[in-house]
């Protein structure tokens, strides 16, 4: 009697608050540090893209509209869930061949990453606001106020800390986002969003697809209702692409190179900052 064939997971997408498959019907494998499958994730397309951008536009007013106190509530709340969930993410790490020791150190300073951010909801408007003198009978108040939907281009090292570490300042700021995860292991992205979903985030503030990066890349960055672009891949020919697609429509680039994400630099809210605009206001003194 021959030995029994394990049931390979299949990862599905995270959109709108909801999981699900490619439009495509498409999986690809996903394979660990010795060329062994471990499970399959979705092929997204072009059309799965344009479907992850219409909630994250559409959940972008309630969003950024929430209390800065509220959207730290909420990012406490992730990490909550995380912990929770510790060994099933430090598992996965161990089955795409990250060590036992490193893997917990990972899942940990996500939990923390998430719980920094958190702390810097209600205070970031604060640091980076001003009241600035004017030469007339005005008060004139500059604060930071969320840019809108994000694209977020992931890294494929650190696969859980990586996500964590681009997706909380880009929330933390009161924005969405549409993010394309790691393709050679995108497992912890997806079981990610199962956190997400499980925590207090609204459906659509944060949309996770999986696949091959050529064939979305190009259609997420010259979408004309994403509005800027955090990107962490090195290569030339794909910064130069996100360049030129974000010029179409003036998006902001933020191109963030990473050698470890276990860094503490990666904790500084200049990365909130990064997705917002300052925006200006007069008031006649004395009315």
């Amino acid at each position: 009697m021959s030995d029994r064939i394990e049931i390979l997971k299949t990862y599905k997408t995270y959109v709108g608050g909801k999981f699900p498959r490619s439009e495509s019907g498409r999986t690809y494998p996903i394979r660990d540090v010795d060329d062994h499958i471990i499970a399959n994730a979705c092929r997204c397309t072009r059309k799965d893209v344009r479907d992850a951008v219409i909630p994250a536009r559409t959940a972008f007013s309630g969003w950024s509209e929430k209390s800065a106190y509220n959207r730290g509530q909420i990012l406490y709340r992730i990490a909550e869930m995380l912990e929770g969930r510790k060994d099933q993410f430090v598992n996965e790490l161990q089955r795409g061949g990250m060590k036992t020791k490193t893997a917990e150190k990972e899942v940990e300073l996500s939990i923390d990453r998430l719980i920094y951010f958190a702390g810097w909801t209600d205070k970031y408007p604060q640091v980076f606001g001003s009241i600035n003198p004017v030469a007339s009978q005005h008060f004139n108040f500059t604060s930071p106020e969320p840019t809108g939907v994000v694209a977020v281009i992931s890294s494929d090292e650190s696969p859980l800390l990586s996500i964590v570490s681009l997706i909380a300042p880009v929330i933390a700021g009161g924005n969405t986002c549409v993010v394309l995860a790691s393709e050679s292991y995108p497992l912890s992205a997806v079981s990610f969003g199962e956190v997400l979903h499980s925590s207090d985030v609204p459906g659509g503030v944060v949309n996770i697809l999986t696949g091959y990066r050529k064939e979305m890349l190009d259609h997420l960055t010259k979408h004309m209702d994403v509005n800027a672009v955090l990107n962490c891949i090195t290569d030339k020919e794909i910064r130069k692409l996100i360049d030129e697609n974000a010029s179409i429509s003036v998006k902001r680039v933020h191109h963030y190179p990473v050698d470890d994400w276990s860094d503490d630099t990666h904790e500084n809210p200049y990365l909130i900052l990064e997705f917002q605009e300052q925006k200006t206001t007069w008031h006649p003194a004395g009315i």
